[in-house]
């Protein structure tokens, strides 16, 4: 039977060089192209808040702020590219029946992350009508363009990562780091460092509504990432004698 070549730590290095090259060429090309279009990537980022006008107060900020977006675009752009490198990389340590997990969990990922941007672009209008009740009647909203779009780029980058659970939970499983009698026993600690997770993500005065929005979504792919586990998760080796 034919066995793989192990790489050494100088193959490993050149393997991880070349890999980023991949990667940051790709990024560098579709940010460039998202670039191009950025005066209405900061539209789109500007619509949740209604009819503001986001104010510059540097003469570099024309160029810095619409690089920042760019980049963000372009880093969303290229994530099926630098995830299949980054996936690519893993594979030696991989199984040779678990490498053909590779693409379809570069897919799953794209897609959770996706849904998670989503979610969170949703969610957007309603905390900015909580937010700028806040102000009251003596103070006055004078709308930065560069701390808005840090804002707006935190928090859908925050609820990407959050929909991304099942997958990390499901790669854990996979290679025996967690096991599935584990996760139930420990549910009700999930469910409270997803409540906190949500609390954090979610910069309103209401302590209870909108973290729970955001919850019940990031609870109800746990569960459905759960019942997949069952059966990713690897049998114990009946050879083995405890």
């Amino acid at each position: 039977m034919a066995t793989e070549k192990r790489l050494g730590i100088f193959e490993h290095l050149e393997e991880l060089r070349s890999r980023l090259i991949i990667a940051v060429v790709a990024i560098f090309v579709t940010t460039s192209f998202a670039y191009i279009f950025s005066d209405t990537l900061i539209f789109i980022l500007r619509s949740p808040a209604g009819d503001i006008k986001l104010q510059a107060f540097s003469p570099m900020d024309g160029f810095l702020i619409r690089f920042r977006v760019a980049l963000y675009g372009g880093i969303f752009l290229a994530a099926p590219i630098w995830l299949f490198q980054v996936l690519r990389f893993l594979a030696p340590g991989l199984l040779p029946h678990e490498k053909k997990f590779i693409v379809p969990g570069v897919v799953v990922m794209l897609f959770l992350f996706a849904l998670g941007n989503t979610f969170g672009y949703v969610m957007l209008k309603s905390m900015f009508e909580v937010l700028f009740t806040m102000f009251g009647t003596e103070l006055e909203y004078f709308p930065s363009a560069d701390q808005y779009i840090q804002f707006v780029t935190y928090f859908l980058i925050a609820t990407g990562l959050a929909f991304e659970l099942p997958a990390v939970m499901l790669l854990l499983v996979k290679i025996g780091i967690l096991n599935v009698a584990a996760i139930k026993r420990q549910r009700r600690v999930s469910y409270f460092v997803i409540f906190v997770f949500a609390e954090l993500i979610t910069p309103v005065a209401d302590p209870i509504v909108a973290p729970m929005i955001v919850m019940i979504p990031m609870l109800i792919l746990f569960e459905i990432a759960l019942f997949v586990a069952k059966f990713i998760e690897p049998k114990p080796n009946p050879a083995i004698v405890p």
